[in-house]
């Protein structure tokens, strides 16, 4: 019965909150931001998440994933929508079972904070900041934002899942020199804005349901996936600068102009584009790395407060609950001992973070430049029927996506040799045969 603070409930503090209760801890959760589920989210900022088996298996580890799934919308594939108006269906693997699923951060965050709310050990303090943590003590200096009382809570230990802003981070920050700590910050020269396919009538999709949608178009994209409601939440990718750039779509006329010029298709789905582009946010695209993740062995942060990445590889809210679940199977082994605890999560997962941020800015420029590319296309196919013929082969992004006991640097390794190598193939005139290909491509692991 140790009492763990945890500074954050989204969706990675949740999911933690409730594997550690579910072991008889006492969990005490504080969020800076009100309760959701009276309060709403902020409109323009509920990209939706991509949920896969990495994120599952975590699930399903504190039981939670028959549940979860049923917020969910299966996605079979990319559905590509070019300029000239044609559309097409890449399934992102040859297996039926391989998919990933749609679901927004909203309701999953909800349903995770329904289950908290029902354990007996777990408690949630909405509308309290933290303003820093004493690393070596294990207190958090908080105050409530309703009544401006300033306290101090002590706990076995904190941790920080506070996302890419985290507080808990930042305590790390300002002992740079003692902890030997590192930070690195970089952004996108992208921002995104978000926008809304509505229903169609009687609540039906207007484009089909089970894709995730991706109007490509080189320095920026469109992409759109479903929501249980009949509707897509649509996200642009687009650069600030340039004669198209975020900083130049400053009046309804040049936002109409923009849409008909690149996206003509997608205007007849979405009767309020002009409207939301300009109610919307922009919000920023970037990348946090930092190490050490523990501090004394009575702090810790996990989750995009250890390592933020962009959302190209649908893989951030999948890295949190991996996260989840191997801090849970080291602490089956090490229970009592914190500092170990810490360390050897911290040791299994920097590497981890880091390619899967990697991933995810390579996977960027693959859906904005290569999904319309002859050589990628012809690559894809090659791959599906690898995959449909062959159990034991995995394309790169099945290898993250589907193989969750793959570590993320493994598979990122793995995937990119047999990425250089089908890409050379392809580029070729003839392919030679499937079997020759495999024998190739087994010879490369």
């Amino acid at each position: 019965m140790q009492k763990i603070i945890i500074i954050g409930a989204g969706l990675c503090g949740t999911l933690l909150a409730i594997r550690l209760g579910q072991r008889g801890y006492e969990v005490q959760m504080y969020e800076k931001r009100g309760d959701m589920r009276k309060e709403g989210v902020e409109a323009g900022r509920s990209i939706n998440l991509a949920l896969s088996h990495r994120g599952l298996m975590a699930l399903e580890q504190a039981g939670l994933a028959d549940a979860v799934r049923e917020y969910c919308i299966p996605m079979k594939g990319r559905q590509i929508h070019t300029l000239a108006g044609q559309s097409f269906h890449s399934p992102y693997s040859g297996r039926s079972a391989d998919y990933i699923n749609s679901v927004s951060r909203s309701g999953l965050n909800i349903a995770l904070l329904n289950e908290a709310d029902k354990m007996d050990h777990v408690n949630i303090a909405f509308n309290h900041k933290c303003n820093g943590v004493n690393l070596d003590v294990g207190t958090a200096n908080l105050v409530n934002l309703e009544s401006g009382k300033n306290f101090t809570d002590e706990g076995a230990v904190v941790i920080g899942t506070d996302g890419a802003g985290s507080s808990v981070r930042r305590s790390m920050m300002g002992q740079t020199t003692k902890l030997r700590f590192h930070y690195e910050q970089s952004f996108l020269e992208h921002g995104y804005k978000e926008l809304t396919i509505p229903p169609g009538p009687n609540g039906t999709y207007r484009i089909e349901k089970n894709a995730l949608h991706i109007w490509p178009r080189d320095e920026f994209m469109i992409i759109a996936l479903p929501n249980l409601d009949g509707s897509f939440t649509v996200t642009m990718f687009h650069p600030y600068g340039g004669e198209y750039g975020l900083d130049n779509l400053t009046t309804k006329d040049k936002v109409a102009a923009f849409f008909k010029k690149f996206f003509p298709t997608l205007i007849p789905h979405t009767p309020d584009y002009l409207e939301d582009f300009f109610k919307n946010p922009t919000g920023t695209l970037g990348t946090i790395r930092c190490a050490p993740w523990q501090a004394y062995g009575r702090t810790l942060v996990m989750g995009d407060a250890a390592h933020a990445i962009v959302p190209f590889y649908g893989q951030g809210m999948n890295a949190s609950f991996e996260d989840v679940r191997v801090f849970d199977d080291i602490l089956d082994a090490n229970e009592g001992n914190w500092e170990k605890i810490f360390k050897e999560f911290q040791t299994a997962r920097i590497e981890n973070a880091r390619a899967i941020g990697d991933l995810a800015l390579d996977n960027f420029y693959e859906m904005q430049d290569k999904v319309n590319d002859e050589v990628f296309i012809k690559k894809r196919n090659l791959e599906r029927q690898l995959e449909d013929q062959f159990p034991d082969y995995y394309s790169k992004y099945s290898l993250v996506t589907f193989q969750p006991k793959l570590p993320y640097a493994e598979a990122m390794a793995r995937g990119r040799r047999q990425d250089e190598f089908l890409m050379e193939l392809c580029a070729k005139e003839e392919l030679p045969d499937l079997e020759k290909v495999m024998e190739a491509v087994r010879s490369l692991s």
